[in-house]
């Protein structure tokens, strides 16, 4: 590493010419700052070796002993140090031999509607009781469970994203740099409107405003944390001791959002609904960039297994019928 470029200074320029070409790079941007605070904390000097990238992987914020998170955190850091070997060739980079290939995508814990709800209530009995900060919870999780939204698209919306009137959400720039406008069930509309009422009343407000705001000392009014957020679901799931149906280590926040699709899935299919044509108003409705990533759902997920199955049957049939 040029000892007069900082690394922190590297991973500024490499975001910033990423982001110019449309990625977002949220979760990638975190894990480098990250990778930068820790070479630093260990005066490392030199280029960067595939030990020093190793160590770092090993040292997530859950203290996670699972190769797969390591794997995880490592490919993440593959596309910077590439870039870094323009600048220092002795830069190495690390391969799949370091923790194993990254596991592709595992089927998610799929929420039962009374496990939404005591969620829900769960977070309402947060305190103080009757404040903003109750509410602000509340409102957050039931938001990504009725429309599948991202976590991180929940927290980026404005307050004049959120047109009640209407009944229209509209999500910006969000992963893959699309927007999207999602129409809102009348219930939906009516738990925005109780939260809305109760935030304007506690905060200052604009339509350049987040729509869920921090609710504590100087956070309030100020954009909701991710962070924070987790940490809050982390312990109302702890508390209320979900049995884990996924193939993730516990069940997600993000898994609210499969849950979502999965369910659509089953009533579309117990109405009759042919399947393959409302896909794709599933997988833009989600923001999918590619509907093979909706479909997925149907191979990936208990629930949905049975009706690919019956898909299959059923084709089956008809190719027997015109055989005889």
């Amino acid at each position: 590493m040029n000892a007069h470029i900082s690394l922190q200074a590297r991973v500024s320029d490499y975001l910033a010419e990423r982001r110019r070409l449309g990625f977002e790079l949220r979760t990638m941007g975190l894990a480098l700052a990250n990778f930068a605070r820790y070479v630093a904390s260990v005066h490392h000097r030199g280029a960067l070796t595939v030990d020093l990238m190793a160590e770092w992987a090993r040292h997530d914020r859950w203290n996670r002993d699972n190769p797969q998170t390591w794997a995880r955190r490592l490919k993440l850091l593959r596309p910077f140090v590439r870039y870094l070997r323009q600048f220092d060739p002795r830069t190495e980079v690390p391969d799949e031999s370091v923790f194993g290939s990254v596991p592709g995508r595992v089927a998610p814990h799929i929420y039962r509607e009374e496990e939404v709800v005591d969620l829900l209530t769960a977070a309402r009995a947060l305190q103080p009781q009757g404040g903003l900060r109750p509410a602000t919870f509340e409102t957050l999780f039931g938001l990504i469970a009725s429309t599948g939204l991202r976590v991180s698209e929940a927290l980026d919306l404005l307050d004049a994203d959120v047109d009640l009137k209407f009944a229209m959400l509209t999500v910006r720039q969000s992963k893959f740099a699309k927007s999207r406008q999602l129409p809102l069930h009348p219930s939906t509309v009516e738990a925005l409107k109780r939260y809305r009422c109760l935030r304007v009343r506690q905060t200052r407000t604009t339509n350049e405003t987040p729509f869920f705001v921090g609710t504590r000392g100087q956070l309030l009014g100020q954009p909701l944390g991710d962070r924070q957020v987790h940490r809050v679901f982390n312990e109302l799931r702890d508390k209320l001791g979900w049995v884990n149906r996924g193939a993730h280590d516990r069940p997600r926040i993000h898994d609210l959002r499969h849950s979502f699709a999965v369910h659509r899935l089953m009533l579309w299919h117990a109405q009759g609904i042919d399947i393959d044509q409302a896909m794709l108003s599933l997988a833009t409705y989600l923001g999918h960039a590619k509907v093979s990533n909706t479909y997925w759902y149907l191979t990936a997920v208990p629930e949905l297994m049975a009706l690919a199955g019956g898909k299959f049957e059923r084709f089956a049939e008809d190719s027997g019928d015109g055989d005889e």
